[in-house]
């Protein structure tokens, strides 16, 4: 088994994310899959981070990190606040999730 590590563009602390997610391979990760797989890491206590999300989806689909743009990065950026709004380890999730059901929330 190859470890997370070897996917390009993911390195060492993606690896230790997604050990602590109980995630502990590149073939474990590729069968997962990046949002199911940055769910786990979310709930385990990671900080949401847009981009860190974007760059795990570029890496599974084996492009450069920075190739997300336009329509494509806006359709992620709909997917990311997806994830956040089913995360259970923060203590303000519920919070936000009352916050952006009013439109007041915040974008991170």
């Amino acid at each position: 088994m190859a470890a997370v590590s070897t996917i390009k563009n993911l390195g060492p602390a993606y690896e230790t994310a997604c050990a602590t997610a109980g995630i502990h391979s590149a073939e474990e990760l590729r069968d997962i899959g990046a949002d199911a797989a940055y769910l786990r890491m979310l709930n385990t206590g990671m900080k949401p981070h847009f981009i860190g999300y974007y760059v795990l989806v570029m890496a599974l689909q084996g492009r450069p990190w920075n190739d997300c743009k336009g329509k494509e990065k806006d359709a992620l950026r709909v997917r990311f606040d997806g994830l956040k709004g089913q995360t259970t380890s923060s203590p303000d999730s519920e919070f936000e999730r009352m916050m952006n059901a009013i439109g007041t929330g915040t974008r991170r």
